[in-house]
């Protein structure tokens, strides 16, 4: 009786975890525009806001949502207002991590039109209309609303990408 009550309070904390992440509130700069990083310094975006800034305006208009990832190798995600995610293997300017918000693990943002998702596996960002990316150590994938996740485009860099630890992004 007890391994019953047990697995069934298993399966009721597995299936209700998604409902259980927590909006993290984060401050955008004067710009408008919100950095936030990952717990590991491994994963750092950028948020710029509709309109632009000053110096900076998204292709399109935008929004857009710029992630960065370190390790193995140094890769960029471009998630704009439309259309595809792209992704930039060989980005020159690596300006990646350093961001005071600091996106915890298990939990969402919520920002004009995306939603991000942290996780110990790495960081995935969705628009609302289904485009989106996942990003962690082991890999890079992108993903539109017709294939679903995992329409992969993983870099090229044949590099073991095995942590010490258990953090995986």
């Amino acid at each position: 009786m007890l391994r019953l009550l047990g697995a069934a309070i298993g399966v009721f904390v597995f299936v209700t975890a998604p409902v259980l992440a927590e909006e993290q509130a984060v401050e955008a700069k004067e710009n408008g525009q919100i950095e936030f990083t990952m717990p590991s310094g491994n994963i750092g975006c950028l948020y710029t806001p509709a309109g632009g800034t000053d110096v900076y305006e998204p292709e399109g208009g935008g929004p857009e949502l710029i992630c960065e990832r370190v390790e193995p190798s140094y890769v960029t995600v471009i998630l704009g207002g439309e259309g595809e995610a792209q992704v930039v293997e060989d980005s020159g300017e690596q300006s990646c991590c350093g961001a005071e918000n600091i996106f915890e693990y298990g939990n969402t943002i919520t920002l004009e039109g995306f939603v991000c998702m942290s996780e110990t596996t790495g960081l995935t960002c969705e628009r609302e209309d289904g485009y989106g990316f996942t990003m962690a150590r082991s890999g890079i994938e992108t993903f539109g609303p017709e294939e679903g996740q995992g329409a992969d485009d993983e870099d090229s860099s044949g590099e073991d990408t095995e942590d010490e630890d258990t953090e995986q992004e």
